[in-house]
């Protein structure tokens, strides 16, 4: 029996083992959540989390991490745009799973979970069922269905009501983009990128549990859970003991930055175009062309994609798709056509739509949408005077 223990426990330690079935864990035994800093490239900006399974009698010490992913998966990238991406439960020893967050200077915070054995070998059984080659591919979502929301699915699935997600340590309850701007700064193309994708569904207020989709939130949330009224935390520690990473933005790189610069270059070109009676149509086109594809990517997103946050996106009300044909047909003619004045009010009056929308809180715009808002308007209104000329 004691090789038998010494063979398996050389697998673990090489962390390319194979359990023929779920070992039976020992009283000696651990399961734990495992919570990362965020790091920072935008795929780590939000942190991390992961189980940890340990058994000092047994050897094991491993991780099963629902956050992999291959960047040469076929389709990456087009996987990703259409909403289709596939992630993976994978299992490593605990040191290598660490080395990595040591190497980036990420702090790692575990707690461990007060269970009794049998709900220990009832998780562990599930997690090598997950782990199984035709169960641990899922469909991936960035706000419902990641590696750290996916924390609050296993206890409810595995222990029901038992498991109670107490919410009352949260301030309020917060959107998904509100959630998400926590972690990110406004004025970042990484930020302004993704608010300009996400639709009108994630100004939701987020349910107790769909705050478990941030890592740093589900950690939070664990100190406020019980199981069968107790708490559900036995005990936590730092492991790496590291400071946050702190975002430096540099404001000549932000879009902000390049939006105002756009707005005090039009309106200079705007008014020498005014002053000689005449038309940049080469401005004219590549802001109708740039808005255009721009919002005909997101009607693709809202459409033809499987995102659960893109649908019901008005950005494609000041991004609209008819502009990309617009451009062509402005470009080539000095004068605009009769059409043209009245599809440019209707332009104008979907911006003004835009703006309601954000009062009333249908859908919140990027702030740093403003300038650039401003920018259309003005080159709008300016051709609508022109073709009274």
């Amino acid at each position: 029996m004691k090789k038998i223990f010494l063979l398996l426990s050389l697998f673990l330690i090489t962390g390319n083992f194979v359990f023929s079935q779920a070992p039976q864990l020992s009283e000696n035994s651990k399961i734990s959540l495992l919570t990362c800093a965020g790091g920072d490239v935008l795929y780590y900006a939000f942190g991390h989390s992961a189980f940890r399974v340990q058994d000092s009698v047994l050897g094991i010490d491993v991780v099963y991490n629902y956050g992999t992913f291959d960047f040469n998966q076929p389709n990456f990238y087009l996987n990703f745009t259409k909403g289709r991406m596939i992630y993976s439960l994978s299992r490593r020893s605990f040191e290598s799973f660490l080395f990595e967050y040591e190497l980036e200077k990420r702090w790692v915070k575990e707690q461990v979970l007060d269970l009794n054995l049998e709900q220990r070998n009832q998780l562990l059984a599930f997690f090598e069922e997950n782990y199984l080659p035709e169960n641990r591919d899922y469909l991936y979502d960035p706000l419902l269905n990641n590696c750290s929301s996916i924390t609050g699915d296993i206890l409810k699935e595995q222990f029901g009501d038992a498991v109670v997600f107490d919410g009352s340590y949260l301030e309020k309850r917060y959107t998904f983009r509100q959630l998400v701007r926590q972690f990110l700064n406004v004025n970042t193309w990484s930020m302004f990128g993704i608010d300009l994708a996400f639709g009108s569904p994630v100004d939701r207020q987020a349910t107790v549990q769909e705050h478990m989709f941030l890592p740093y939130y589900a950690m939070e949330q664990l100190r406020h859970t019980t199981l069968n009224g107790k708490p559900l935390v036995k005990r936590e520690r730092t492991i790496l003991d590291y400071n946050e990473h702190s975002q430096s933005g540099f404001f000549p790189l932000s879009p902000l930055f390049w939006f105002m610069l756009l707005l005090a270059f039009t309106a200079i070109i705007t008014y020498f175009d005014n002053k000689h009676k005449t038309r940049s149509r080469w401005l004219d086109f590549t802001l109708l062309f740039i808005s255009g594809l721009a919002g005909t990517f997101l009607f693709l997103l809202w459409v033809a994609a499987d995102h659960t946050s893109t649908p019901y996106n008005y950005n494609i009300l000041w991004a609209f798709p008819i502009n990309l044909g617009v451009a062509f047909v402005f470009v080539f003619q000095d004068n605009i056509p009769k059409w043209g004045t009245k599809y440019l009010w209707f332009a104008l009056s979907l911006i003004v739509l835009v703006l309601l929308l954000w009062i009333i809180k249908v859908q919140i715009f990027s702030p740093v949408l403003i300038p650039l808002l401003l920018t259309l308007v003005i080159r709008y209104l300016y051709m609508i005077k022109y073709s009274k000329l």
